[in-house]
């Protein structure tokens, strides 16, 4: 099978990690755009593709199956909606956009054109993940009680122009570190019954929250931050547990029942994103099967309404 080729709208560190894994299988980047020519140019050096001086010429050059959205969510709708509206297909870095309307309006255009699109969350292509879900599915640990989710990094000691620290490109911690627990929150369980948000704003972002999402028996806390390191997913159930330490990334979880350990190991890497995104349009098809159209705007629903509880909008909203 000949290489899926690539066009990378944007050069910045989330690029380069994923063409280094993807480089690895059947995949090329034969395009490359970014809003600083010299960096895009060093980027397309580096991976033997094009450089181009506008999105539109990367998007629409004749030898590009899919486009790859790496630029800072704020952007993600201008360059999203310039590649389905030109007929190919989308992976949009995670969030999508800054608001449910946003992922609402990429969604009904890739429709409108019967283009695909998908959002790049990696930790629903992966087997570990999709092994958890199994396992809750099942009734594995009986009925759940009680679900606590921990992420954090400590972004904080970035530099204060970094884009993770900007209002203005809508950083903070819901948007950049949030969008993970609340993601696997929703795809375990769907969607709450109630949203609560509690969280600390500083400097025009959110620097933490904790965010309950009550369901009928059970709820799930989930600890976000900027502040420090911590990483953890932990599911009780009436008859035993579900661990994923590293969830967002996951290489194992660990079930425990009647006093009995399971393990299961597995992979979380960019490779098999790529490569399930590639022969999801290779197939035809206009909505990925790893990551639905439901799951996005729900997730960004509850981002909005956690926003929205905290009174966090940032500065091109006001």
């Amino acid at each position: 099978m000949e290489k899926f080729r690539w066009a990378y709208i944007g050069s910045g560190s989330i690029a380069k990690n994923t063409a280094r894994s993807i480089e690895k299988g059947d995949h090329k980047i034969t395009a490359v755009y970014s809003r600083t020519y010299s960096k895009a140019e060093a980027f397309a050096k580096k991976h033997g593709a094009k450089v181009y001086k506008s999105a539109e010429e990367a998007i629409c050059a004749d030898d590009v199956d899919g486009v790859y959205i790496a630029t800072p969510h704020t952007s993600h709708l201008e360059y999203a909606l310039k590649a389905l509206k030109a007929g190919k297909g989308v992976l949009c870095e995670k969030p999508v956009g800054v608001s449910e309307n946003e992922a609402q309006e990429m969604i009904n255009t890739a429709k409108e054109n019967g283009v695909y699109f998908c959002e790049a969350m990696w930790t629903w292509f992966s087997d570990v993940a999709l092994t958890v879900k199994k396992w809750i599915d099942e009734k594995r640990i009986g009925d759940i009680k009680n679900v606590v989710i921990d992420y954090a990094f400590p972004g904080l000691m970035m530099s204060k122009n970094s884009r993770v620290l900007t209002p203005e490109t809508a950083g903070g911690a819901l948007l950049d570190v949030g969008i993970y627990p609340i993601t696997y929150c929703y795809r375990l369980f769907g969607m709450p019954d109630k949203i609560s948000c509690t969280g600390t704003l500083k400097n025009g972002i959110d620097i933490n929250e904790t965010v309950i999402l009550d369901y009928t028996s059970f709820k799930c806390t989930l600890n976000m931050s900027l502040e420090k390191l911590k990483e953890g997913c932990t599911i009780e159930g009436s008859e035993g547990s579900i661990n994923i330490p590293m969830f967002h990334m996951a290489w194992k979880a660990s079930l425990k029942v009647g006093g009995k350990k399971e393990i299961y190991k597995g992979k979380t890497d960019y490779l098999t994103e790529f490569s399930a995104v590639a022969d999801e349009i290779r197939s035809g098809k206009t909505e990925s099967d790893y990551i639905p159209f439901e799951a996005t705007l729900n997730v960004m629903k509850i981002i909005d309404e956690c926003r929205n509880q905290l009174g966090l909008k940032y500065p091109f909203e006001k």
